[in-house]
């Protein structure tokens, strides 16, 4: 397990904005990591998804890794953010456009409503 760690660790480390999610932002498998993707894709930021469905151990690495049960887990500049709730409830709040502002990561500032 340690193996996947480091790979999660170095992939978490070297990538502004990574997504863990089931499936891929172009075909997700889950509503949650969805939901997340469309999150993403509204505010157009560059992010590298990787799929949790491709191995047992990586699903089961990440939940080790962070220490959260759920996927999908967002990671901006190597900090670990949330899953979809915390990542719907900070996009509706202006906190996530706040947070990739503060982190130099590229967006494009938009609010909902």
């Amino acid at each position: 397990m340690t193996d996947v760690k480091d790979w999660i660790d170095s992939v978490v480390k070297s990538n502004d904005v990574v997504l863990f999610m089931k499936g891929t932002k172009e075909q997700p498998m889950c509503g949650f990591s969805g939901r997340v993707a469309q999150i993403l894709g509204y505010l157009e930021v560059p992010y590298t998804d990787v799929n949790v469905l491709a191995s047992d151990e990586l699903r089961q690495g990440i939940k080790e890794y962070t220490n959260w049960p759920t996927i999908p887990q967002l990671y901006v500049k190597g900090e670990f953010v949330g899953g979809c709730d915390i990542v719907t409830e900070m996009f509706q709040n202006g906190e996530l456009v706040k947070l990739l502002s503060e982190k130099g990561v590229q967006h494009t500032p938009r609010s909902i409503g």
